[in-house]
């Protein structure tokens, strides 16, 4: 039996989103409704459902962040979900996405958009078709909700040591690492911590330069050495100045494919 799980916070659009898939679907097991994207990754993680359905607009944790997430941590032995976003954007950006592999929903939800839809989950399913393409969906759907960038990008960063206000030029840095409400800082010479988010930082650098390789890394390309893949599959790199390696999400591991 094919099993799906629902990620939405609004629970009426739940509702009618379950209730539309029994009809469309009756075969289907909607095994778990999550009112948010931390328990959406946490539901998804304990009862491995073959399709997730995930609002891409949630509190805690967007549906983006979610499926990235579970990118990360999903057992290499199960195959990845089938995802499908419901979303509110509008047609035009959904254009971009009807020859992704992964599909989308848009608000409210039809019985005549969800039924291609389950068209088309049921012939993946049963061709055993992974879920491919998610790299670039996901890609596209964080470029639409990005903030612009600066008119200037970031050359100076005034961090914290100790009792000290220290200035690190943005070249000095070999990664950024996300702690919580701060971001550390890693260059040669140490670590130092700034009180932004990740998300807040990236726009303000360069991203020839600067490569986001995991949802809580950025790394600056310049000062990677190798990419190497463990017998597990995982991807992790070797930097400069450090002895500690970077891990890398799935997600992001097509940047380090051989040219």
């Amino acid at each position: 039996m094919t099993t799906a799980l629902i990620a939405e916070d609004e629970p009426i659009l739940a509702a009618t989103l379950a209730a539309a898939l029994q009809r469309l679907w009756p075969e289907l097991r909607i095994v778990a409704t999550c009112p948010h994207g931390v328990a959406a990754v946490e539901q998804a993680l304990a009862l491995q459902p073959d399709v997730l359905f995930f609002d891409i607009k949630m509190p805690g944790k967007t549906g983006l962040e979610a499926a990235e997430e579970l990118s990360e941590l999903w057992p290499a032995a199960k195959p990845f979900p089938q995802i499908v976003f419901v979303t509110a954007y509008d047609d035009y950006a959904l254009q971009a996405f009807e020859n992704s592999a992964a599909d989308y929903v848009l608000k409210p939800v039809s019985d005549e958009r969800l039924a291609r839809t389950v068209n088309r989950l049921k012939q993946r399913l049963a061709a055993q078709q992974p879920a491919g393409g998610m790299d670039s969906l996901l890609a596209q759907l964080r470029a639409l909700a990005q903030p612009a960038p600066p008119a200037e990008r970031l050359t100076l960063i005034r961090a914290a040591v100790g009792n000290q206000v220290k200035m690190i030029p943005v070249a000095d840095v070999i990664y950024f690492e996300a702690l919580d409400k701060y971001v550390n800082v890693v260059t040669a010479d140490g670590e130092a911590l700034i009180r932004t988010s990740l998300k807040e930082l990236l726009p303000q650098l360069d991203d020839k330069l600067f490569w986001q390789v995991h949802r809580g890394t950025i790394v600056n390309s310049l000062c990677v050495l190798a990419a190497v893949r463990d017998e597990a599959g995982k991807l992790t790199l070797s930097v400069k100045h450090r002895a500690e390696k970077v891990k890398v999400s799935p997600l992001y591991a097509p940047l380090f494919r051989q040219m």
